[in-house]
């Protein structure tokens, strides 16, 4: 017969690993060295169950021999002692082989038990772990008597774990923000911040906002501020000033009248400008006033100057430079955050070992923190166990459904076998033991 390349090719074979044990041909396993180890001493034991049961015949046998030949009535006893080891060693032989197979392959009833009731078994696996494991009673009673929110305080009180929880947050933070696509988050902020602007309406807060700070005298600084920068300007700016009022001038006045008019100007300007940075009670101030309260109240209240603050909302957030600017704020908070986690001397990270260390040492001392804790915990626990419990037992039955009879079997014998064996030859010798008794008994009493 031809070989196809795939025959001819070499093969690598990964060492199985202790104790592991791979998935095996019908959803089965395939025994590992752990495995394989076990079922040795198994064979070994099996060796010296059998053979103690032959050399229990051997002694039934020579005993009947020697009661024949007439050598005594102890034979008596050792042959009925002997009788008594077989019948135990066969009788326990028959209970310990009806678990994995058939006895010498006959189809006795209730034989064979693990591989004809393996799912049932794992139907009944999955109940027991369901009720006496996951059920709400039991997952509350046994964290309550556990204290997690008093240890976890005690252990989170010392330097080094609270270091270590600093330093695994940070960890996690980075590769959290390493994985994150900035053109994902960036998208997500933008629309987020955009779509809640476009929706709130802002000119009645930004009207209310105004109104308060003209009552409150907050807009006379700036003023102040402009008045004394328009001041300054005009006192350093003279001539710029006398000469766009002369070039306005029409062509045909003279030169020297345009001069004047300039210089006039210019210092009528320069004397409002003064008197409005000199007295805090100048008209035009009081006109100022006027002016924001009216517009504050139009904000709140007019419906044409809302409709106009709101289209110059969409156009200044619809450019282009707006939306740049706030998808680009994501990069300089993430390269900030980055920064700060990496550094181990930054505010960020000695700000959050010293809350893990002050939440430790509240956990640790104040009882009704603890049980707050313990509270939060419980009910967490118990809503995952209820909620999931019909999930996890399922996949303790579907997965004992799943897997082979007779791997399955030779797995359970590899692990069990051995103390099996060990019921075998305590049978054999509690047997003999109970024969001898019984035979002495009745041989007493018999005569």
């Amino acid at each position: 017969m031809e070989r196809t390349e795939a025959d001819t090719a070499p093969r690598t074979e990964r060492a199985p690993v202790a104790g592991a044990a791979a998935p095996g041909p019908a959803g089965g396993f395939v025994l590992g060295v752990a495995d394989e180890e076990r079922r040795r001493g198994v064979r070994r034991m099996k060796t010296l169950a059998t053979g103690l049961l032959l050399a229990v015949a051997v002694v039934y046998v020579l005993a009947k021999w020697a009661e024949s030949a007439g050598a005594g009535g102890w034979t008596g006893f050792v042959a009925a002692a002997a009788e008594a080891g077989m019948v135990g060693a066969l009788a326990d032989w028959f209970a310990v082989t009806a678990l994995f197979k058939r006895p010498m392959g006959l189809p006795i009833p209730h034989t064979a038990i693990i591989p004809t009731k393996k799912d049932q078994l794992g139907q009944s696996l999955g109940d027991f772990v369901g009720e006496n494991f996951l059920s709400a009673e039991v997952v509350r009673r046994r964290l309550r008597s556990v204290g997690i929110g008093r240890r976890l305080g005690g252990w989170l009180a010392e330097t080094r774990n609270a270091d270590r929880v600093t330093e695994e947050l940070s960890t996690a933070l980075r590769g959290a923000l390493t994985v994150l696509r900035d053109s994902d988050v960036q998208a997500v902020v933008g629309e987020a911040i955009t779509r809640r602007a476009h929706a709130q309406e802002i000119a009645p807060g930004v009207g209310t906002l105004l109104d308060k700070v003209v009552a409150e005298g907050g807009h006379r600084r700036v003023v102040d501020l402009v008045v004394a920068r328009a001041h300054d300007w005009l006192v350093l700016h003279a001539d710029s000033v006398m000469t766009a009022v002369s070039g306005g001038a029409p062509g045909w006045t003279p030169r020297f009248v345009d001069r004047k008019v300039g210089d006039r100007v210019y210092k009528e300007l320069l004397r409002f400008v003064t008197e409005m940075r000199d007295m805090p009670e100048h008209p035009a101030r009081a006109a100022i006033d006027r002016f924001l309260r009216d517009f504050a109240e139009d904000l709140k209240s007019d419906p044409q100057t809302r409709a106009k603050v709101e289209r110059l909302k969409s156009e200044v957030l619809d450019r282009s430079e707006v939306q740049d600017l706030i998808a680009s704020a994501w990069g300089a908070v993430r390269a900030m955050i980055v920064a700060a986690a990496e550094d181990e001397r930054s505010e960020l990270r000695l700000r959050v070992r010293a809350a893990l260390l002050s939440l430790g040492r509240r956990l640790a001392g104040e009882e009704r923190l603890q049980d707050k804790v313990d509270g939060w915990l419980e009910g967490a626990a118990v809503y995952v166990v209820t909620t999931y419990q019909s999930e996890v037992t399922s996949l303790i039955t579907e997965t004992v459904a799943g897997w082979d009879a007779e791997h399955t079997s030779r797995k359970i014998e590899a692990h069990i076998g051995r103390d099996l064996q060990f019921i075998r030859i305590n049978g054999t010798v509690v047997g003999a033991l109970a024969g001898l008794c019984i035979y002495a008994v009745s041989h007493a009493f018999g005569g």
